[in-house]
């Protein structure tokens, strides 16, 4: 007769529930459980990389801090991508904050599902997003997810999502080091990926998170692809001037990227059209060429596909 409080060999719990303290097989149920457990893994890494197998280039858009807008410039550089003629994917893991939807224009479209896997959805011929924004029936809703949950729907987006052939898959990511940074790591070792892009304000308060992240980088073996320091000035959209309104009182990005010897890519101003472009979900590049937010962005991207296709040639 089973026992009831026994989880049954095999299962997650295997080995390690309450009721398995004073079993004789407890040693043989975990070592089986961890057995199943790497072969899972083992199929899942499979999985993913048979997906992504088409994908050329895949970045990872991080900070360590919230609030330094990674979703708009991860946004605005596929935006940017998208119009030089490159096949784009954005996929937003931030589960409890996804707001790559709206500032693309496509909240209210819905995932559709084939044998081929689920399809994302199109902001125009060469870009596609995936996001858990676009599962839910209301943006307003709170998405209270535990990390199993979160880690489960991140394995799906990258094994289940049928991307197609990609130049650039860009993974906007949340703030911090935390289940979905890690989960996201862990799948790209099945396939080769560019490394990590780190955003960053000019304020200590952020470059102190920030180096946390350089640091998980490191830890974790994602190389560094380089540093973008956002919100760089406020320049006036009427006489042009720049202002610091968030003063580098330790250097800002620029001694940071030094400091730790990695490529500042560059410095994004507060620009209010950029804004007003991710409000409107539509594209920032294409509008009027002497804005120096813009000017930035065509820089920013330029260094980006110069590293990629240099790492290509490796």
């Amino acid at each position: 007769m089973t026992d009831a409080s026994c989880p049954g060999i095999g299962t997650e719990k295997a080995g390690t529930a309450d009721g398995c303290a004073n079993c004789p097989s407890k040693s043989f149920c975990q070592s089986n459980n961890q057995e199943a457990v790497a072969a899972t893994r083992k199929e899942d890494l499979a999985q993913v990389k048979k997906r992504l197998s088409g994908v050329r280039h895949k970045l990872l858009i991080l900070s360590g801090k919230g609030g330094v807008g990674k979703s708009t410039v991860a946004t605005q550089l596929a935006h940017y991508l998208s119009q030089k003629d490159y096949q784009v994917g954005l996929l937003d893991i931030d589960i409890c904050g996804p707001s790559v939807p709206r500032m693309t224009g496509c909240q209210g479209e819905s995932i559709h599902q084939s044998s081929s896997g689920w399809s994302p959805v199109y902001v125009n011929d060469h870009l596609s997003i995936m996001s858990v924004g676009l599962l839910v029936e209301d943006e307003d809703t709170a998405i209270i997810w535990r990390g199993p949950k979160k880690n489960g729907l991140i394995k799906q987006f990258l094994s289940d999502v049928d991307w197609g052939d990609l130049d650039f898959l860009l993974v906007d990511t949340p703030p911090g080091t935390s289940d979905e940074h890690l989960s996201a790591v862990q799948f790209f070792q099945a396939s080769d990926r560019d490394g990590a892009i780190v955003v960053t304000t000019p304020q200590e308060v952020s470059l102190l998170d920030v180096r946390k992240e350089l640091d998980f980088c490191r830890k974790v073996k994602i190389p560094i692809l380089g540093l973008i320091e956002n919100m760089s000035g406020f320049v006036c959209p009427q006489c042009k001037c720049s202002s610091q309104l968030f003063p580098p009182t330790t250097g800002g990005a620029q001694t940071m990227a030094s400091e730790m010897e990695i490529p500042l890519l560059g410095c994004l101003p507060i620009d209010t059209e950029i804004g007003k472009a991710c409000d409107e979900g539509r594209a920032f590049v294409g509008r009027t060429e002497d804005s120096p937010g813009l000017q930035a962005l065509h820089s920013i991207g330029t260094k980006i596909i110069e590293l990629c296709d240099a790492m290509s040639q490796k």
